[in-house]
């Protein structure tokens, strides 16, 4: 490139990094101010639950997930006690100061790509601006981060891509679903796969151990057992419409044991009993469909986002729990199908266009109108169930795209030229 065009290419490269710097403030500004304002806390988990935590392992040096069961695994503790290093009671501001810390880290490593064009990070900072503040309130925003940045890793370096990924599970479960994505679909260094998660998980189980907790290492897996159907989720809407209907015995009531509120009403047992099973099922048929589109032909690159994205559309839509923050969980499966390469990009441009409504709905929800949810208004349970309706969709559609991969796929695969945050084929 000559000298009279670098000048012009540079400056418009500093542009975009600066207009982008203050699109990314300004988001993440609007989120903390509407985290103070909004009559539904929702940075109420930090500062009452997390506080409390934190505030009873600092006095009394009993900490949840070492000498008692815990419902988060135990790599949740460390952000909880680092937002709370400047003092308990100012827990709240710790938390978002960190969450954008992590969100600028994450930023950055994703800014290299693009997808069709464009900057990936652009579609991300949309998503969470339609998200809410939500977005940056639980302990979700850490585990969706340490993914983020994983897929940043797939192509170059699965081993840290695999290690990032153990990570976020020993955060918050639901990234286990990307390791396994990996083990899958990354032929040929499944053994790096299995070592970074191996090395990470070894490592946290050596401390946690070492300070006394081993009885607890594992309590989060029996703890959403015995729950009940959460109000948000998919499988709870029939029952939510049944009770602004008035049908007996169909109402909304809060668990005090574990603190959510859950819907009551003739089936509600049943479904939620068969939650579990069907995500199984459903996570099962992914994988039988993702293997025989490889074996087809179809890349693997292109296979293990539409994968990643089946796995976390199954463990929303099936779930009997419907936390508004589960919805953060798709930015990861989309973002990984934007820089898979172009066909991937393309595959996945309907999905990413239909999860910031998806994201808007659940803003709408909680908080901004989660007190008449509770009240079975039913405006309010049609803004749920288009919510609902699209997690579902993003669901079938993720099954659908697979098998087209496979039908489409060349039983002999034609060499390509990896694309960046593209897997070997």
């Amino acid at each position: 490139m000559s000298s009279r065009y670098a000048l012009p290419v540079q400056r418009t490269r500093w542009l975009e990094v600066v207009g982008f710097a203050v699109a990314f403030v300004a988001v993440h500004a609007l989120l903390w101010w509407l985290t103070s304002i909004s009559a539904n806390l929702p940075l109420g988990d930090v500062t009452i639950t997390y506080r409390r935590w934190i505030e009873t392992g600092g006095a009394s040096g009993f900490w949840v997930g070492i000498h008692e069961d815990w419902v988060y695994p135990i790599l949740a503790i460390v952000p909880m006690a680092a937002a709370a290093l400047g003092g308990v009671g100012s827990i709240g501001t710790g938390w978002l100061v960190l969450m954008i810390v992590l969100d600028a880290v994450a930023c950055g490593f994703l800014w290299r790509f693009r997808g069709l064009g464009v900057r990936v990070v652009w579609w991300w900072l949309a998503f969470l601006l339609a998200l809410g503040p939500i977005g940056l309130g639980r302990i979700d925003t850490v585990a969706t981060v340490l993914a983020l940045v994983g897929v940043a890793f797939v192509a170059t370096r699965p081993a840290v891509a695999s290690a990032l990924f153990t990570a976020g599970a020993w955060t918050k479960v639901w990234p286990a679903a990307l390791v396994g994505v990996l083990l899958l679909l990354r032929r040929g260094h499944r053994r790096g796969v299995v070592a970074g998660a191996l090395v990470l998980t070894a490592l946290i189980v050596l401390v946690d151990v070492l300070y006394g907790g081993a009885a607890h290492l594992l309590s989060f897996v029996g703890q959403q057992t015995g729950r009940a159907l959460q109000i948000e989720a998919p499988l709870a809407t029939p029952f939510m419409w049944a009770a602004a209907f008035g049908v007996p015995g169909a109402a909304v009531y809060y668990n005090q044991e574990i603190l959510t509120f859950e819907v009551s009403g003739a089936g509600t047992h049943a479904a939620a009993a068969v939650s579990t099973p069907l995500m199984a099922v459903v996570v099962v048929v992914g994988v039988v469909l993702a293997l025989w589109a490889a074996r087809r032909g179809a890349h693997r690159a292109e296979a293990a986002p539409l994968l990643a994205l089946l796995f976390v559309a199954a463990l929303v839509a099936t779930n009997k729990v419907g936390s508004p923050q589960y919805i953060g969980w798709f930015a990861v499966p989309i973002v990984w199908g934007l820089v898979a390469g172009r066909p991937s990009a393309r595959r996945f441009l309907p999905v990413a266009v239909a999860a910031i409504p998806m994201a808007l709905l659940t803003q709408v929800i909680y908080p901004g109108f989660y007190d008449q949810v509770l009240t079975v208004q039913p405006w309010i349970l049609v803004v749920l169930t288009l919510r609902n309706v699209l997690e579902v969709a993003v669901l079938v559609w993720s099954v659908v795209a697979i098998v087209r991969l496979g039908v489409r796929a060349r039983v002999t695969s034609v060499p390509v030229v990896p694309a960046a945050g593209r897997m070997d084929a």
